[in-house]
């Protein structure tokens, strides 16, 4: 009986101190004017129903409180804008007060000088540098043919076998983007460059406590590993008199480039285009092929359009440009599927000022969660928009219209679109003009807060 007496004191004991920790939470960021919601646990907040419960915690959040509330995540005080409206305001207003406002573990592990965790004259320059390195031209000239020949290369031998097709397409944006980034010296570095790259991913959306055994403390060790990569790399050219014409070689080539970066701001810039390629890259690749094999009217589609093009070229010859802005129900392909797989679930933004948005007070210092999956299922923009359907965006009034989000928004389109498109384009060309293939099991996907099939998509191979 005593044993069980200090059990139900115990028990009691922790539910109190609980409530007091969560109402103690909800004090500190008691401030008259701001949006309803809950702030959850001190440090932590809701950063754990946020992550497991993803776009449920969302719908839940606004059922109670509206489109427009607080929360706690990822280590920092938050709104949640649900609004398509507002979120076209934030959006489109950096410089009224409205920065970049990625957690810490994102700003420690990518560094401070990438495009994301910079603004102003400082993000324009930065960005200047990196649209030098992706624009249409240097795509067509430089990095068309690099990807053609590593796809044509990498997509091969997959015929009566089953592979994994989450492992390859990661692969293959990772590996893809190293050869254009430092051409044939990647080869000398990849495997071991690889699985550090797979933790400073993990690294970046987690809680920022530096602890043994977390994904932060792993994926910044991760960035000092890749940093010190980096650095030797660009050490060995500068003691080499060789020119090099891959992405490093424009990036250090100040004689002909007009943006002069320091070591720091380049190692930033790399890691910046290798982490945003190779999410999107990867994730849209190998959901396009799920679509594709669940809908075989549209692969076919998709297919006739890719022999069209092979057709008129001899089996040595590589895709050219043209070939790639000639894809129209490709890229409608791609997307359809960054839509309905919602890569992007939203961006950040910080306020520098105490200021109102939607007759609330956002205080100075607060991050603010332009939360944009649910407009990817808008039924007002998207009839039907649980159906895969990708002639719905070949209506050119779809691409430009206010509320697309799939590839940022505002001042901040992600620079590096048409060289991923080009990426997966080259991928499912090759991909279905050599194969047929067949899903093995009902693999389990997750769509929050990264799209991931845990179990991976196996997919046996004959052609």
């Amino acid at each position: 009986m005593a044993v069980f007496m200090v059990i139900v004191v115990v028990v009691v004991f922790l539910l109190c101190l609980c409530s007091a920790l969560l109402r103690w939470n909800e004090l500190k960021y008691m401030k008259k004017g701001l949006p309803p919601g809950t702030m959850g646990w001190p440090i932590f907040g809701e950063t754990t129903e946020f992550l497991k419960q993803g776009p449920n915690f969302m719908i839940n959040q606004r059922a109670r409180y509206g489109s427009f509330f607080k929360s706690h995540i990822l280590g920092c005080p938050t709104i949640v804008s649900m609004d398509p409206e507002v979120n076209k305001y934030i959006l489109m207003n950096e410089s009224k007060g409205l920065v970049p406002g990625y957690p810490q573990s994102m700003l420690d592990i990518l560094g401070k000088c990438n495009i994301a965790a910079v603004h102003g004259s400082t993000h324009k320059y930065m960005r200047g540098a990196l649209l030098s390195q992706i624009s249409p031209t240097m795509i067509k000239d430089q990095l068309l043919p690099k990807i053609d020949h590593f796809m044509r290369n990498f997509v091969i031998d997959w015929d009566n076998k089953v592979i994994n097709i989450q492992d390859k397409t990661k692969q293959m944006a990772l590996l893809s983007s190293l050869k254009q980034i430092a051409g044939a010296d990647s080869s000398s570095f990849s495997e071991a460059f690889v699985p550090e790259f797979f933790n400073l991913v993990l690294g970046t959306l987690s809680l920022p406590i530096d602890l043994p055994g977390t994904n932060y403390r792993r994926g910044f060790q991760a960035r000092k590993i890749i940093v010190s990569m980096l650095k030797r790399l660009i050490e060995d050219r500068r003691a080499s008199e060789i020119s090099y014409k891959d992405m490093l070689g424009c990036l250090m080539n100040e004689e002909d480039n007009r943006y002069k970066l320091s070591d720091e701001e380049i190692i930033d810039q790399i890691i910046t285009i290798l982490y945003s390629g190779y999410e999107t890259v990867s994730t849209t690749s190998m959901m396009a092929i799920k679509y594709l094999h669940d809908h075989p009217r549209i692969l076919e589609e998709l297919r006739n359009e890719h022999i069209a093009i092979r057709e008129k070229k001899r089996p040595e010859d590589p895709l050219e440009w043209d070939d790639i802005k000639s894809m129209r129900f490709t890229r409608a392909v791609i997307y359809e599927t960054s839509r309905l797989a919602t890569i992007v679930n939203g961006v950040l933004r910080k306020t520098t000022q105490d200021m109102e948005l939607s007759g609330f007070l956002i205080p100075k210092g607060w991050r603010i969660y332009v939360y944009t999956r649910e407009i990817n299922y808008d039924p007002y923009l998207y009839p039907d928009p649980l159906q895969f359907n990708p002639w719905r965006w070949l209506n050119k009034s779809l691409d430009s219209q206010g509320h697309l989000f799939i590839f940022g928004g505002g001042t901040r389109q992600c620079p590096g679109k048409e060289l991923g498109i080009a990426e997966i384009s080259t991928f499912l060309h090759y991909f279905v003009t050599r194969y047929r293939w067949e899903e093995v099991g009902g693999d389990k996907l997750m769509k929050f807060p990264r799209v991931e099939a845990p179990n991976g998509l196996h997919h046996p191979q004959n052609f």
